[in-house]
């Protein structure tokens, strides 16, 4: 399974953003292929508030659009939500340490948890601080 990250995400969704059509293309080959993709829900609730922040977007995207969006995503007979599982705790703890996690990061070390948990291969992201989480395959999907 792949997962994405909120930033692919947002470029996606927003025409203004730099890597706009690239990161199209790549979401929309995850969500009409046959492998299953996951869309951490950490990652939905941050899409959420960054593309419908006015402080980000000038204009914003209306919070239906955003809806009318994730929705979307979701239609995609092999999308999946990510949510905690029962080891959790155990995956969230253990990469807290070993990625010397601390402040904001810690959002970067549920999501990862959530993904080991789910098991994840790759997870796509043009956020480098995912290198912390070793046992979480991160890449770029829109370099190279």
């Amino acid at each position: 399974m792949i997962a994405t990250d909120t930033n692919i995400l947002v470029y996606a969704h927003r025409s203004d953003a730099e890597w706009h059509d690239q990161a199209r293309a790549r979401v929309e080959s995850l969500a009409q292929g046959r492998v299953t993709w996951g869309l951490p829900w950490p990652c939905v609730h941050e899409f959420l508030a960054v593309v419908s922040h006015p402080r980000i977007f000038d204009p914003p995207s209306s919070i239906d659009a955003a809806i009318d969006q994730v929705s979307a995503w979701l239609e995609s007979p092999v999308a999946k939500l990510l949510g905690e599982t029962d080891v959790h705790w155990e995956l969230l703890r253990n990469g807290l340490r070993t990625g010397r996690v601390r402040g904001p990061m810690v959002h970067d070390a549920r999501v990862a948890a959530l993904c080991i948990g789910h098991g994840v291969v790759e997870f796509w992201t043009a956020d480098r601080d995912f290198s912390r989480f070793p046992s979480l395959a991160a890449r770029n999907p829109l370099q190279g």
